[in-house]
């Protein structure tokens, strides 16, 4: 039986970013954070293949569905174009998945990173479309569709060639909405114009619209003196139409408990604050940044074992804030732990074939070489 999608929690837990202990998920914290979105009446879990290096999946079982009765949590998953060399291998993965979930079905199933190109052309010539629909018609999904990484004419192309879609996960916030590589503006105005629900990924940047400059923040706390920074990106993205669940990666209780508190009695931005918030963007926009949003997807196949997120948080941390120091002892604690280098990157180009954000990472690690490699 289908899910009513007008009626969804506008807080999704992304289980992208779980809390660690020794170098693995915690999953004792992870059960806590499960029982406390649940007990909060929310109950949509985002997770993975490839999250965590498969354990995402697995944390599902352990703190959801071994814990909680069936009926009363939704699972999404993705499969995932780049472990995919036949048409054999959609089953292997997905039934690795339900058996990693400890699941019978998925309650909303998605083709992960769909983009111009790579991805887009490895669903087509797989026939993973027709696919999602026989597992659908098969009971093992319930709501099938994209999350989607790609132009705003690709979108265009591949929902007018597979209406069969039922809603569109996407990178939305308010600092990336006229971003011209991600286009967020652009594929949430496609998307709301055709009525297709959206689910919202990235809202707070990977954390970067969580801790602004000092100056910025102190504009939002002279109107909320007691509402997070966070809660502004949140509030932006769920005052938006057509918007149906809004995923954050919560690695902490603190987060969690905050996000709960956002989203319990949702309050909708005024006007006055929306333009605060347009505002503090064009602000913030004035200092170049790396795009990076931290989805590690680029670390896992790094032969150097280069934490490229961390790096380019560093380069941004000193280029906002003007100030080395606290930045090159973040840089070089990631060494002292074992992680290569910015200088350490041969060019391989690994990292650069999965970025979602489509950014030049070998150049921008030579960059950050000469910022941090001393």
């Amino acid at each position: 039986m289908g899910i009513d999608l007008t009626k969804m929690p506008k807080l999704g837990f992304g289980m992208m970013r779980l809390p660690q202990k020794d170098g693995a998920v915690d999953l004792a914290r992870v059960c806590e954070m499960v029982d406390a979105y649940l007990a909060a009446g929310m109950n949509y879990f985002d997770t993975a293949y490839v999250y965590h290096g498969g354990m995402s999946e697995r944390m599902v079982k352990e703190a959801i569905t071994k814990r909680h009765p069936r009926e009363s949590f939704m699972v999404a998953t993705k499969l995932p174009a780049w472990c995919l060399r036949t048409k054999e291998d959609r089953d292997r993965v997905f039934n690795e998945q339900l058996e990693r979930c400890g699941l019978d079905y998925f309650d909303f199933y998605l083709l992960h990173s769909v983009e111009d190109g790579g991805n887009g052309n490895t669903y087509e010539r797989l026939d993973c479309y027709n696919w999602g629909l026989e597992k659908k018609a098969a009971g093992k999904i319930r709501h099938f569709g994209l999350s989607f990484h790609g132009s705003p004419a690709y979108l265009v192309q591949v929902l007018d060639a597979h209406p069969e879609i039922e809603f569109v996960q996407i990178q939305l916030n308010y600092a990336d909405w006229e971003n011209p590589v991600v286009c967020s503006g652009a594929l949430y105005n496609i998307l709301n114009e055709r009525g297709i629900p959206m689910i919202i990924m990235e809202p707070v940047k990977g954390g970067t619209l969580a801790s602004l400059r000092p100056d910025l923040e102190e504009k939002f706390k002279a109107v909320r003196p007691n509402a997070s920074i966070a809660s502004w990106a949140l509030r932006y993205m769920g005052s938006l139409p057509g918007v149906m669940t809004i995923l954050s990666g919560m690695s902490t209780e603190d987060q969690m408990q905050d996000n709960i508190q956002t989203f319990k009695n949702f309050e909708p931005l005024s006007d006055a604050e929306k333009a605060l918030v347009e505002e503090v963007r064009d602000r913030m926009l004035d200092v170049p940044q790396i795009g990076c949003t931290a989805c590690r997807y680029c670390t896992d196949g790094c032969p150097m074992r280069i934490s490229i997120p961390d790096v380019f948080k560093a380069v941004n941390t000193i280029k906002l804030y003007n100030e080395q120091f606290r930045p090159q002892n973040f840089y070089n604690h990631l060494v002292n732990d074992g992680h290569g280098r910015a200088g350490d990157c041969v060019g391989c180009g690994q990292c650069e074939a999965v970025c979602p954000q489509h950014l030049p990472i070998i150049e921008l690690l030579k960059e950050a070489s000469g910022m941090l490699d001393r």
